[in-house]
């Protein structure tokens, strides 16, 4: 997703919802659960109590999903195998171009294809999301939020609060 507007924990969890509504779930029609591999800095990081209320809503309690959270440290992720795939073919296949519009940007990006068989799909989100939404205390202790073991401000599971939805 190509966003106009501002990189928000809103942006991110919205382009995860997107994705499962139009090929996630039908791709995946008995799955309970959903990894996401996420930075951890920015829109998606491991802080922002923001990324991980829109996550509860809008992913979790909207769709019956245990979310599994890892964030990467920061500047590794470069680790994550989808972006290191992704984001390296999409770069070579518009090198040298000016990025003129979001038209050219997203023409760019849907043509890039690899002999292996990737393909990338991508569409222009015009919403405008507002920067600096807070989570109160009392909402966030109302998150279905447990962290794990190790490293639990980094990776954590978010099950669906049936009592919220």
């Amino acid at each position: 997703m190509v966003g106009k507007s501002a990189d928000t924990p809103e942006f991110a969890v919205n382009a995860i919802d997107i994705w499962w509504q139009n090929q996630g779930k039908s791709q995946y029609p008995n799955s309970k659960r959903l990894l996401i591999l996420a930075d951890s800095g920015g829109s998606n990081g491991a802080k922002p109590r923001t990324f991980k209320k829109f996550l509860q809503d809008r992913i979790s309690n909207k769709h019956g999903l245990e979310v599994k959270v890892s964030h990467y440290p920061t500047g590794a992720s470069k680790w994550n195998p989808v972006e290191h795939r992704m984001f390296s073919e999409i770069s070579k296949n518009w090198a040298g171009h000016p990025l003129e519009s979001f038209e050219t940007l997203l023409n760019f990006i849907k043509s890039t294809k690899t002999d292996t068989g990737l393909h990338i799909e991508a569409f222009l989100d015009e919403h405008q999301y507002e920067k600096g939404k807070k989570i109160d205390d009392n909402d966030f202790k109302n998150l279905n939020i447990t962290p794990y073991d190790e490293l639990g401000s980094w990776n954590y599971t978010i099950k669906p609060n049936w009592s919220n939805c």
